[in-house]
């Protein structure tokens, strides 16, 4: 049976399915119960259809001014003429090309305009390509991108991009070689060079610790130098007198044969001037060095001999290098890696290069305005483009992409230069959670009540929940896409343990305005004491209330007038001075979470603390939108139910009545006809109506929550108070659903397997929040999980280890938060040895740099102060406060530290030097700092190293030495696990409020929609139109892409399109490792699938590659034995079947089948379908009995689970008989051959050596000569199974029951 098999039982399926399947079956779900609100799949399809012309890809030719003089270039005329100059200057015989315009038919082409809307564009079109005079902008662009073309930019730090940011693996682990990989005859050449000792998997050791180098890159070949040096020269800028004859810059080559060249950079191009180091003549030098060229890459060619090899030899490793992995990132924040080797943070990586310093000019400019922008001017302007037709939606979203990406980029660097202190803020007398600070026009503040708002709410802790509420209420917002509504573009960082919040400038929201004019011009002014109402706002807020399920309420100021409002009243609006209409503080759109308010939170007292069962640190515990959002479909369903049994009764109400009516009419006899018939007719009329029936008008239902109850409103009349009263049970009875439908269904789902198991922490928290539970419930559900079930007990480990690394993340913020930045190492690595490295040092001592230390004697040092004690201590009451959770005593023993430790670096931004950490004495030796491509193991990203050499190593030096690195350890043991040293870098947490390409997300969904109907012709076309769209919207690095490319891979390997399934998988394993992260779950979730479509496209030595790649990956996120962990075990070993490799796919059968065991139980289906595996592949590697074992377990739990006639009961029956009969067979064979060797041992006459005992005559040598008869090896025996059973496991009886004696060992007589 293979992998795909879709035959299994109920309980087996593929773990790499599971997630992506319930994902897209409740986005299904979802736009099918949101059907009232418009069809999804009828605009977008006709939508599409409408401007199906304009997506028809062509070649057309471009004419250059130099070599190769013409090149050619697909274009869309659904793409812009941008889009084409990038295809220009991406290919390498047009790199030089920087500064030019395009022309056709002598008409010069507008570069912002669309392809369509170039007259008489056609395939074969030629398009001309001119070159433009430089502008001195132009001229600096076209350096910096010369530069990386040439390989001379070096490395470059960053302050926002951690090292190795973007890091991919895959080309190490898979290398994908195009579409002509999937030539079954070259995939099964490939598979035939594997042996059974030499396949990827061969040494994979289940039970062995995780592999740190498997998240680090090999050794990669080093790129051949082009240039020694280009850069600005000292003669920079111009002076005036040369500015007017054209000169723009002046440059400094040095190229590889080590001549140095001053270049002038001029309108018309760039030539190489008489300027010497000491003397300035920037005039063009004469022969035999004078050269001239509209493209610097053109005059280094020319100058230097030696460039062009070593430039093919740079183009040729580049090509060498999946695209995917190499492109820079420019629409997503990339993913950094938690561990980073050594070599990568060594200080030899560092070169020298005096350009670096110069790029800020390059980039911006002598006045560096060129990167100034209004960031809220650009958003507001692009979010209000034409949306009418297709091609208008596109470019929009486009657009709108573009922009927040790069506000997300730019406000995230000014949050770390503010929260390092390098901007002075503008009020620098206020206390410094108040102060607030403008940098780069975009608008910062601290996450921390400082000036008093949240006081009664829980102070800095309300403040700093209400912020990333309100960035999920923007996104929320945003995703609505209301015309005539303005968001500001928002992100919160968390850095260095402080939450800075970032948003683009309000116009007017900084304006002092009159006395008696309020500050804003809807909702609450100052809380709620003072109340706005515009009407001007009501039209747009109605739309944002409906959407979001928010009930139009009353409210009441402090003076007990009543103000009718369409949102919360913390919600607020404000009329710019733009003219535009902005929602703001959005961090209140659901109601409070009373269930959790109620007995665990209370008002200060005036005097003393709170009770400690009632001190949750803030009261801004909102209900989250998708909890809103469930329970607004179970009330729809209700409805509909309860309107379709109303119809249906009145409907039988009037046929009953019609049928007596008819019948009084008739004779006796003739009445019982009549009311047969009439019944029957009333059955055929319900079946005629039942469609009709299923059209419920829904505009009557309502449901709609108030987000203002329990906050302290006094409704005045009692018909308001009964109003309110109501409301209040609505949110109750939202609650109520949460506890009793929400959460038990959770954990019966990940008991039952209806959903993958989450794999680490995000996973688990994004699985909770998508069914609508917040986190603050995990503590809940690892209380509700505390059973016998092996899954269940999983998931309170993996909820506990959440809970930890979310309580410490919040001990170590309050250290850090008052801490100098040169600080923060030391803090960090004293907290995590407190914490993570007790064992190996019960009481380590901080590091500190007393010179740093005398430098901020004002900065809080209180972490010198903490203990392993204390800490266990801080994160217990943490988790306690927050989780309402109370840990065993020694809780922190059972923790598998690794993971734990990943947890916490990825929650605080750490990136640490990787190494095996020694977390206590009894563990291996401390490992030395792993570089890249050191390979402590056999097998490093799924190839081998070092395997031969490492069994020859270990048989002389002796299979009982220790390991280099752990004799290295007992010399210099260090007495803690971290050292400042291991932190090497702090990155920023950034959360953005982008929302998602509403128009790609229709034609997602209409896809899937087409398929679940089975209309795959559709389907797959709207599918290709998604993925088209999502990478024209995002761009393709980016997280969304990645997911399409995964959702459309298993869409094509579930159609039998392999060679598209593997394309898209690769590409979506690339994505994944750059966006989200080397070992993010979906990442490996893609790896998984990328091995199963391989297997299915016959490169299994690949597939086992992927494999292994990601089974390591698992051990470093979640550990050994993930409850899912036994699926791609399962895969692994069919894959190694399939190879012919019969002995090692039993192994990885048998560990699946004990996985199956311990995870339901031996009596489950589950273990019964591995068992039935297991049983073959038993039979293949010639253990007929423990075939036969297997199968009668596998057909006895069938029979028992599923019934006799169930057809897995009936297959295993089938199974289990030849077996039986095949080893009934050989058990006799067997039999008959010692018999054999003991009647010649006792009767036949002696013999001369090379005589041969002969057969019988009429008889074979092969048949028994004990007189019993033997049966066929097909044949079946008449005893029962049970009888059969006996008869095997006696079968070597006599080779025992011989009476000859065992001769004692000459050697041990003694004399």
């Amino acid at each position: 049976m293979g992998e795909g098999d879709s035959d299994n039982p109920p309980g087996i399926g593929h773990l790499e399915a599971n997630d992506s399947q319930d994902n897209q079956q409740l986005s299904v779900n979802d736009k099918q119960d949101n059907g009232e609100n418009g069809s999804v799949t009828k605009p977008v399809d006709t939508e599409i259809k409408e401007e199906q012309h304009l997506d028809t890809v062509f070649p057309v030719t471009i004419v250059l001014p130099h070599q190769p003089y013409k090149t050619q270039v697909p274009v869309s005329l659904q793409g812009q003429v941008q889009d084409l100059r990038s295809s220009i200057i991406e290919q390498p015989s047009t790199f030089q090309y920087t500064c030019f315009h395009l022309e056709h038919n002598g008409q010069r082409i507008n570069d912002f305009s669309e392809m369509s809307d170039i007259k008489g564009l056609a395939a074969e079109s030629e398009i001309r390509l001119v070159e433009d005079p430089y502008t001195e902008r132009e001229a600096r662009m076209h350096v910096v991108r010369i530069r990386e073309i040439i390989g001379a930019a070096g490395d470059r730090v960053d302050t926002l991009y951690g090292i190795n940011a973007g890091l991919s693996l895959h080309d190490s682990v898979s290398p994908w070689t195009g579409l002509e990989a999937g030539s079954a005859a070259k995939q099964n050449a490939a598979n035939s060079k594997l042996t059974a000792s030499a396949n990827p998997i061969a040494d994979f050791d289940f039970d062995s610790p995780a592999l740190i180098q498997t998240l680090l890159p090999l050794n990669e070949e080093s790129s051949p130098k082009t240039i020694k040096g280009l850069c600005v020269s000292p003669w920079n800028p111009p002076p005036p007198s040369f500015r007017q004859r054209g000169h723009l810059l002046y440059l400094q080559l040095t190229t590889n044969e080590g001549e140095q060249f001053q270049i002038t950079s001029h309108i018309s191009g760039f030539f190489v001037n008489k300027s010497s180091n000491i003397k300035f003549d920037p005039l063009p030098k004469s022969n035999p060095k004078n050269a001239m060229a509209h493209s610097l890459l053109t005059l280094i060619q020319t100058l230097s001999p030696a460039f062009r090899d070593t430039f093919d030899a740079l183009l040729e490793l580049n090509n060498k290098r999946d695209p995917l992995a190499t492109f820079q990132l420019t629409s997503a924040i990339p993913a950094n890696p938690w561990l980073v080797s050594a070599t990568a943070a060594s200080a030899t990586v560092h070169q020298s290069d005096l350009t670096r310093t110069q790029e800020t000019y390059l980039l911006s400019g002598v006045e560096n305005t060129e990167t100034l922008r209004d960031w809220n001017e650009e958003i507001q302007s692009t979010r209000e483009l034409p949306r009418e037709t297709v091609q208008d939606r596109v470019f929009r979203e486009r657009l709108i992409a573009k922009i927040f990406a790069e506000f997300n980029d730019a406000a995230a660097r000014g949050a770390v230069l503010v929260a390092r202190g390098e901007v002075a803020p503008l009020n620098p007398t206020e206390s410094k959670d108040a102060q607030i600070f403008v940098y780069n026009n975009i608008f910062y503040s601290y996450g921390a009540d400082g000036v008093g708002t949240f006081t009664s709410e829980g102070g800095d802790e309300a403040a700093r929940v209400a912020v990333g509420k309100d960035v999920a209420g923007v996104r929320s917002v945003n995703q609505l896409d209301i015309p005539g509504l303005a968001t500001p573009g928002t992100i919160i960082v968390d850095y260095l343990g402080k939450r800075l919040v970032a948003q683009s400038i309000v116009p007017g929201i900084f304006k002092q305005r009159e006395p008696d004019e309020p500050q804003v011009d809807y909702g609450g002014v100052e809380g709620k004491d003072v109340v706005a109402e515009n009407a001007a706002f009501v039209p747009t807020f109605t739309q944002v209330s409906k959407a979001l399920r928010v009930k139009k309420h009353p409210v009441w100021d402090k003076e007990g007038k009543k103000h009718l409002l369409e949102a919360s009243v913390e919600t607020k609006g404000l009329l710019g001075t733009d003219g535009r209409k902005y929602i703001l503080d959005l961090y209140r759109l659901t109601p409070l979470d009373i269930s959790w308010l109620e007995p665990y939170w209370t008002d200060s007292p005036c005097h003393g603390s709170k009770p400690q069962e009632r001190n949750y640190p803030h009261r801004m515990s909102v209900l989250r939108p998708e909890l809103v959002e469930a329970c607004w479909r179970a009330k729809m369903g209700e409805y509909v139910k309860a309107e379709l049994a109303k119809r249906k009764n009145d409907q039988r109400t009037e046929e009953t009545a019609e049928a007596i009516a008819t019948s009084n009419s008739n004779t006796p006899h003739e009445n019982e006809d009549v009311t047969m018939n009439g019944t029957s007719t009333i059955e055929a009329k319900d079946a005629e109506t039942t469609k009709a029936q299923g059209r419920v008008d829904i505009s009557a239902f309502s449901f709609s929550l108030n987000p203002d109850v329990f906050c302290g409103q006094s409704p005045q009349t009692a018909e308001e108070i009964g109003e309110w009263t109501n409301d209040e049970r609505d949110v109750r009875a939202v609650t109520d659903h949460l506890h009793e439908k929400i959460i038990p269904e959770l954990i019966h789902d990940l008991k039952e397997s209806e959903v993958g198991f989450p794999m680490d922490g995000q996973s688990l928290s994004r699985l909770m929040h998508k069914r609508g539970i917040n986190i603050r419930y995990i503590g809940k559900l690892a209380t509700l999980t505390a059973t016998e079930s092996p899954r269940l007990q999983a998931l309170k480990a993996l909820a506990e280890q959440e809970m930890i690394a979310r309580a410490f993340k919040h001990v170590a913020n309050r250290y850090l938060k008052d801490l100098p930045p040169a600080m923060t190492s030391s803090c960090l690595a004293h907290l995590l040895n407190c914490l993570l490295g007790y064992r190996l040092n019960g009481s380590p001592k901080a590091q500190l740099d007393e010179d740093i230390q005398y430098l901020y004697k004002d900065a809080d040092y209180s972490f010198t102060e903490v203990t392993p004690k204390s800490v266990r201590a801080e994160v217990e009451g943490q988790a306690q406060l927050r989780y309402r959770y109370t840990f065993e005593e020694s809780w922190l023993s059972s923790f598998r530290l690794s993971q734990l430790l990943r947890e916490i670096a990825i929650k605080l931004g750490l990136q640490l030097l990787a190494r095996d950490y020694q977390f206590s004495p009894e563990s291996e030796g401390h490992a030395k700092p792993m570089t890249d491509g050191s390979a402590a193991q056999p097998m490093v990203n799924g190839h081998a190293v070092n395997g031969a050499g490492g069994k020859k190593r270990k048989k002389r030096n002796g299979g009982d030495s220790p390991p280099p690195s752990a004799s290295a350890s007992t010399t210099s043991e260090p007495s803690v696990t971290f050292t400042a040293d291991d932190i090497l870098n702090l990155v920023p947490v950034v959360k953005d409020s982008n929302s998602k390409s509403v128009l790609a997300e229709e034609a997602l969904e209409a896809g899937r929609i087409s398929m679940v109907q089975n209309q795959k012709e559709l389907g797959q076309e709207l599918l290709l139109e998604s993925l088209s769209l999502h990478e024209q919207i995002y761009g393709i690095l980016h997280p969304e892409v990645a997911r399409v490319y995964h959702q459309l891979a298993m869409f094509y390997y579930n159609l039998d399109e392999k060679d598209a399934a593997v394309e898209l998988a690769h590409k979506a394993v690339v994505i994944s490792e750059r966006t989200l992260g080397l070992d993010s779950d979906e990442t490996i979730l893609s790896y998984l699938n990328l091995s199963l479509f391989e297997h299915a496209n016959h490169n299994t030595a690949v597939a086992l590659r992927c494999m292994r790649h990601a089974l390591e990956l698992w051990k470093i996120v979640y550990g050994p034995s993930h409850p899912d962990y036994m699926t791609s075990v399962n895969n692994a070993a069919v894959m190694l079947q399939h190879l012919k490799f019969f002995h090692e796919s039993r192994l990885w059968f048998e560990k699946s089948h004990s996985c199956s065991e311990e995870m339901y139980g031996k009596d489950s289906v589950s273990t019964a379908t591995l068992a039935f595996q297991l049983a073959q592949a038993l039979a293949l590697d010639q253990d007929h009995k423990g075939a036969v074992n297997r199968m009668k377990e596998a057909r006895s739990i069938f029979h028992n689970k599923l019934g006799a006639d169930d057809r897995h009961t009936k297959e295993a029956d089938s199974w289990l008989e030849q077996l039986t009969a095949n080893a009934v067979s050989i058990a006799k064979h067997a039999k008959d051959v010692q018999a054999q060797k003991v009647r010649r041992a006792l009767f036949t006459p002696r013999v001369t050596l090379r005589t041969q005992p002969q057969a019988p005559i009429g008889r074979s040598s092969s048949e028994p000569i004990n007189g019993h008869s033997s049966q066929a090896v097909g044949g079946l025996d008449n005893r029962s199974i049970d009888e059969l059973m006996k008869y095997i496991e006696s079968s070597g009886d006599t080779s025992r029951k011989t009476p000859t004696k065992k001769r004692k060992n000459p050697r041990s007589r003694r004399p």
